[in-house]
């Protein structure tokens, strides 16, 4: 461990002492106004008039260094006051040739789009972006290096956008409490602005960007002129209120729900993120499926608070928020006439906040605490009808705490620790911290990347500790780019308390290498060429395990703009699988040979009224052991009615012959680990569709089928300690090993109305249905099945959701109009 640190703290010091190549930056110097522009689409206002131009825009996609054609040319200006930056710029172009969509907020759908980029530290990583749709629309983000662009960020500021003869207008007020900044009498900001013009995928910027090299915001110029800016009090309220609706085979409960979520400037820099009473009736539904695997399934997080503004407390790669008002740390005991008659399958959050910052100088500073309530479940004696409860999770807190620097612009080093403490004896505590370095040079063309995590475990038996590490270096510029990685973990590294490790114990390579051009040929636009070799071992025992090589590719064309794509994946030789048998302790392997894949996809120009997307793949073993094939299709075809109406419709299909794996039968064969040879379809239909009636009513549908069977042969087989299967003379049976078979179905449904009344505040209606069914009929048709799973209770839920904006500040200066008011009278 401490070679790989001197190691990174040398080859980074190494890297950053090389000069730097940069594009000289443009700068805007922004004028206050006392009077500030009406927010309406409509540029006379009279501050525009001798407001500065910021004009001649680059382009950076598909081609490189263009300007813009007179007949679309982009006029920005802006001013400020004490309340907030005003952006105006007109966009010249042929009304005829702007894209626009109503869209949800945050969905670019199929827009033109113009990006306002401000960074008040002006330290090229921490960029707030607010974007404008020629239809009014809005989104915005927070982006940086670590995580890209989170689109889940959301503030609250205003725009217009209107179509005229010669292009669109967009103007736009950014309240400052939108923006995190230093009390400074003079401050230099950075500043970008990014047009796309959706019909051909041009993007331009303001400030020229090499996409050769480096984060785009590094190119950001710079806005000069602010004075006397002072940083609000940022002190925001969304008081909400919730009716819930649930019927289920004639029973129907109901609940009311009162809650607020508060965020708290507690410095120029830091914000308290509080969910008081949390409310998550309205997240999305889970996208169940058959798992037969040897890992967990696992599902993206719904709920807001834990996806909005979460950038530091992903450093390290330890935090999974699902893990947060999930199921039960333990199942409850129970004696030979007892039965568990009711078992809680997710822990209720009581609260949970989050506190987030970071300062002029690059420090970041993150802490996270989220406590779940005591939970118990209800057990029934079988003999005298007595109940009894048991805890099987006790109250339980959940701790992140992060420190990280930003240096040069483009690197930073990181502390993380998490920590989850459950109250009381005979349940376990867990501890993970972990060093993360991200470090690029100055030219922004090798970029190293190391992490090193422990992980302690308090358990009723004893304390577990693990260790972790990844390191890897990477050319990150030109055409040609290849990085070399190691992964490594022993067999007691363990994060899942509070985030997501599928295995452990591994000892890994990895060497990968590209090829990509920058600018269009004369047939494409877009093309990438990637290929990769693995190489994989045991770290206890030192074994080997596996080795694969593939390669992919990714190709645009220039005329007709579809997007293309194929791959193609060989594992030579015998491959050592230690997670299918399910006997992690005692190192059972299971073999399988030359394992082949292949697969290639279209997309069709969204821009058309009907697009298509198909994917289709293929897999197999090359070996006499067992003749397992894959075949896989997946068909979307969208379209797109008119702006204001979408709709999409997905099928897929997975056909799986003499797959064999673990069988997860009831197994009364001591010492014996049953495998069975199978057949599996899995078909998923799903539609989404959305409605806009305008830039504040939206009407959307979700739904989603998945249908799948597994059918085994009669005959089981048995694992030897070589790893190989033998046959079986009898059957599943007769043996007494029980029915693997299966046959699984889902259905969700969700229809919501979505009303933006006022800024930040919404009104949604949600309607939803559920049905789940599990069954052993793995004969049956899919239509079969269909009519059988809606045999089955039916979940319909009903939920009616109200949030409402409060800004401390506009209340205030409501108080003092109204102070005013009454002086004049008096």
């Amino acid at each position: 461990m401490s070679r790989l640190l001197v190691f990174v703290l040398l080859f980074s010091f190494c890297l950053n002492s090389v000069a730097q190549d940069s594009i000289p930056k443009k700068t805007y110097t922004i004028k206050r106004t006392t009077i500030p522009p009406k927010i309406d689409g409509v540029l006379d206002d009279e501050v525009w008039k001798n407001a500065a131009i910021a004009s001649d825009f680059i382009q950076f996609r598909p081609d490189i260094g263009n300007t813009l054609p007179e007949h679309q040319k982009t006029v920005v200006k802006m001013t400020y006051d004490d309340e907030a930056i005003y952006v105006a710029a007109y966009l010249y172009d042929k009304p005829e040739n702007i894209m626009r969509q109503f869209t949800t907020r945050d969905n670019f759908g199929i827009n033109d789009f113009f990006i306002i980029a401000i960074n008040p530290n002006n330290d090229g990583q921490n960029d707030t972006y607010f974007v404008v749709f020629p239809n009014g629309n809005q989104a915005d983000a927070i982006a940086n290096p670590s995580v890209g662009e989170d689109y889940s960020w959301n503030s609250v500021w205003q725009n217009s956008a209107k179509i005229v003869d010669d292009g669109w207008i967009v103007e736009v007020k950014i309240p400052y409490r939108t923006l995190r900044f230093t009390n400074q009498e003079e401050p230099t900001w950075g500043i970008q602005f990014h047009r796309q013009f959706r019909k051909t995928r041009k993007q331009y910027t303001w400030n020229a960007f090499d996409p050769t090299k480096g984060y785009i915001g590094l190119y950001a110029g710079e806005m000069k002129g602010l004075r006397d800016v002072k940083p609000p009090t940022r002190l925001i309220f969304y008081p909400f209120t919730s009716t819930v609706i649930r019927s289920r085979d004639g029973e129907t409960t109901d609940e009311y729900n009162f809650g607020m979520d508060v965020k708290y400037g507690i410095t120029e820099n830091f914000t308290l993120d509080a969910t008081l009473v949390p409310d998550f009736s309205q997240a999305g539904f889970d996208n169940l499926q058959l798992n037969l695997g040897p890992f967990e399934q696992t599902f993206s997080e719904q709920r807001q608070f834990f996806t909005e503004g979460v950038d530091l407390f992903n450093k390290g790669n330890l935090f999974f928020s699902r893990r947060i008002g999930n199921a039960p740390s333990r199942s409850a005991d129970t004696a030979d006439n007892e039965e568990v008659v009711d078992s809680p399958n997710e822990v209720k959050l009581i609260n949970a906040v989050k506190v987030s910052g970071r300062t002029k100088n690059g420090l970041g500073i993150g802490f996270f605490n989220a406590v779940t309530e005591k939970t118990k479940a209800t057990i029934q004696n079988t003999n005298t009808g007595e109940f009894r409860q048991e805890v099987v999770e006790p109250l339980t807190n959940y701790n992140i705490m992060v420190v990280d620097q930003q240096f040069n612009k483009n690197s930073s080093i990181s502390l993380i620790n998490t920590n989850v403490t459950r109250d009381g004896s005979g349940f376990r505590d867990a501890n993970v911290t972990a060093v993360v370095a991200d470090i690029v040079n100055k030219k922004n063309t090798v970029n190293v990347d190391a992490r090193l995590r422990m992980s302690n475990r308090n358990l009723p038996t004893g304390t577990e500790t693990g260790f972790n590490s990844f390191f890897a270096v990477r050319k990150i510029s030109g055409n040609f780019r290849y990085s070399f990685d190691h992964s490594f973990s022993n067999t007691k590294y363990n994060i899942n308390d509070l985030g997501l490790n599928f295995r452990n114990n591994f000892n890994n390579f990895g060497i990968d290498a590209s090829y990509e051009i920058f600018e269009p040929t004369e047939k494409l636009n877009n093309f990438r060429i990637n290929s990769w070799v693995n190489y994989r071992r045991l770290y206890s025992p030192d074994a080997y395990t596996g080795a694969n090589f593939g390669v992919n590719l990714f190709g645009v064309l220039k005329k007709s703009l579809m997007a293309f794509g194929a791959d193609a994946s060989f594992a030579p030789g015998k491959q050592f699988d230690f997670f299918e048998p399910r006997d992690f302790d005692n190192k059972r392997f299971f073999i399988t040979e030359n394992q082949f894949n292949a697969g290639g996809f279209i997309s069709t120009d969204y821009n058309k009224t009907f697009a298509l997307d198909m994917r289709l793949g293929f897999n197999t073993f090359f070996e006499k052991e067992q003749g397992f094939t894959r075949y896989r299709i997946n068909v979307e075809p969208r379209v797109r009615v008119n702006d204001n109406f979408i709709v999409s419709y997905q099928t897929s299909l997975n056909i799986e012959n003499n797959r064999r794996g673990y069988a997860n039968s009831s197994n009364d064969l001591e010492n014996e680990i049953i495998f069975g040879q199978r057949d599996q379809i899995i078909l998923v239909n799903s539609i989404s569709g959305n409605y806009s009636f305008n830039s504040f009513h939206a009407l959307n549908l979700t739904f989603r089928n998945y249908w799948s069977t597994v059918d085994y042969d009669e005959t089981p087989y048995f694992l030897r300690d070589s790893g190989r299967l033998v046959q079986s003379q009898s059957t599943f049976e007769t043996l007494n090993l029980g029915n693997s078979n299966i046959n699984f179905s889902t259905w969700n449904l969700d229809l919501n109305y979505t009303w933006q009344f006022a800024p930040g505040s919404f009104l949604t209606a949600l309607y939803r249905n559920q049905i789940f069914n599990q069954t052993e009929a793995s004969a049956d048709t899919y239509f079969n099945s269909l009519n059988k799973l809606f045999d089955e209770p039916i979940d319909h839920t009903f939920s009616l959701r109200l949030v409402y904006f409060i800004d401390y500040n506009n209340v205030k200066n409501i108080f003092k109009k109204k102070k005013r008011s009454g002086k004049i009278n008096s």
